[in-house]
């Protein structure tokens, strides 16, 4: 799947005459192998770890171009923050987010697909795009 996601924007890239760049790359590499939704600031840090010359404006404007190739999605919590994460086919989810700690936890389960499907259907409704976000108090913000 990774390697599906780096051709889709390799062709992105030649498609518009831009250039697949060594910094470009990496950061694609390192984006693909983080495990969470990530903020322009938190891939900064992780890629000037070892490449000290990694620019904010260059992060900034590369993971743009992952949303405009599609490979990437653009999120918004409603705390000032975008966050970014890889599209993933077939991997529908949805977000828990803590008001305290701002922990976004991914979830997955069948009975939301269930009642979209039936609400969809007896609308006679075409779905774009499909996002649930609940907001509250994480299990371990609770327990302090």
């Amino acid at each position: 799947m990774k390697n599906g996601m780096k051709e889709t924007f390799q062709q992105y890239l030649s498609e518009r005459g831009l250039k697949s760049t060594l910094q470009r790359n990496i950061i694609l590499d390192t984006f693909l192998h983080i495990d969470r939704h990530v903020r322009v600031d938190d891939l900064c840090l992780i890629l000037r770890a070892e490449h000290r010359n990694m620019g904010h404006a260059t992060v900034y404007r590369t993971l743009k171009l992952f949303v405009e190739s599609g490979i990437a999605r653009e999120l918004r919590f409603g705390d000032g923050f975008t966050r970014y994460e890889p599209v993933t086919e077939g991997k529908q989810h949805d977000h828990l987010v803590c008001n305290v700690c701002d922990n976004i936890t991914e979830f997955k389960t069948g009975a939301i697909e269930q009642l979209k499907d039936e609400i969809v259907r007896s609308h006679g409704f075409q779905v774009d795009t499909l996002k649930l976000e609940l907001r509250g108090v994480c299990r371990q913000c609770i327990r302090q």
